[in-house]
């Protein structure tokens, strides 16, 4: 399913569509926050660090989890990551292994983590948790789980996509929120804005006031040497907003002749595939993706295709260490 187009209405503006759905929005708020308040079914030992947010769909959690996931390594602090396993077959809780299981099985982001982190996956997230400390991890790292109360959380880490920001300030399906803006930066720490600069202006305008310590970044792609310039791309993207794709691979020279957009995690069928290869061939232009879309794509499909990575940048990490610094022993944190 796409998002649809009045979602991303001014905030304070709220069209006819998103007047008509609130009764039902007032509806999934009551549910959201009646399960908020149910009391956790487990507490770790270690600390637990939460990469969530407030809206539907993408606002750059995985490249957060592997930014932290990175940095807390590299200070000898053994890392484990915990999800759902959104789009995957397997209950878990199981450990995701790249070299045996797919995406179909255990989701698209478990396995692109897996290759930065041991990552574990289960629908109870406090299986998973317990599963991860049970395996010898310092430190669990949620991706997603802000709104789901299974597994007590040290520390919650709020992710926004600047460029679209909280979108027209509703809940769900009047607008994008899962819960509440106020309700759900009240149970977090931080707050983390991603986007190119001026977006970020932009959302600081539209939302001031927020109550949090803020850091902001953007997602930059990866020195992989490869030259974009000039390259006529078909580009496509399975993600919460394929367009921030788009336009990356556009500021980097590439001729965009083509975008194939579909909803976020959805499988990559052979007769899509087929017409994709297709349709790029007619346009002489190669097949260009992203690393999440990457790793639902079957083995023979792959060398056909060329993946466009991007990594988180921080303009300072510092908000970041000192939320950290409340769960870690300070001299972890003191290498930049």
């Amino acid at each position: 399913m796409h998002a649809p187009r009045f979602w991303s209405d001014p905030p304070g503006r709220p069209g006819a569509a998103a007047r008509l759905l609130m009764p039902l929005a007032w509806i999934w708020a009551a549910v959201t926050r009646r399960r908020l308040n149910r009391p956790p079914e487990a507490r770790l030992r270690v600390p637990v660090v939460c990469i969530g947010n407030v809206t539907a769909g993408g606002a750059g959690k995985t490249p957060v989890a592997i930014a932290l996931a990175q940095r807390l390594a590299a200070r000898g602090i053994a890392v484990h990551i915990v999800s759902r396993g959104h789009g995957g077959s397997l209950a878990g809780p199981i450990r995701v292994d790249p070299a045996r299981h797919a995406a179909a099985e255990v989701g698209d982001e478990p396995l692109l983590l897996a290759a930065f982190a041991p990552v574990w996956i289960a629908r109870d997230r406090a299986a998973a948790g317990r599963a991860a400390e049970a395996a010898g991890a310092a430190l669990v790292l949620m991706d997603d789980g802000l709104q789901n109360p299974d597994l007590a959380k040290d520390l919650s880490i709020v992710v926004v996509d600047a460029g679209f920001g909280f979108g027209n300030g509703r809940v769900i399906p009047a607008g994008p929120l899962r819960e509440p803006v106020a309700a759900g930066l009240a149970r977090a720490r931080l707050l983390l804005a991603i986007g190119e600069p001026a977006e970020r202006a932009a959302f600081r305008a539209a939302w001031p006031g927020l109550g949090l310590p803020v850091a902001e970044g953007r997602l930059a792609p990866l020195a992989t040497g490869m030259d974009w310039t000039g390259l006529r791309a078909l580009a496509f993207a399975g993600i919460g907003r394929p367009e921030k794709f788009y336009a990356t691979l556009a500021r980097l020279g590439a001729e965009i002749v083509a975008t194939r957009s579909f909803a976020d995690h959805e499988p990559f069928e052979p007769r899509l595939l087929a017409r994709l290869e297709a349709d790029a061939a007619a346009r002489g232009a190669q097949l260009v993706t992203t690393e999440k879309d990457a790793v639902r794509l079957p083995a023979s499909f792959r060398p056909k295709v060329l993946v466009l990575p991007v990594r988180l940048e921080l303009d300072d990490w510092a908000p970041v260490d000192d939320a950290l610094g409340r769960l870690l022993p300070a001299r972890l944190l003191a290498t930049s």
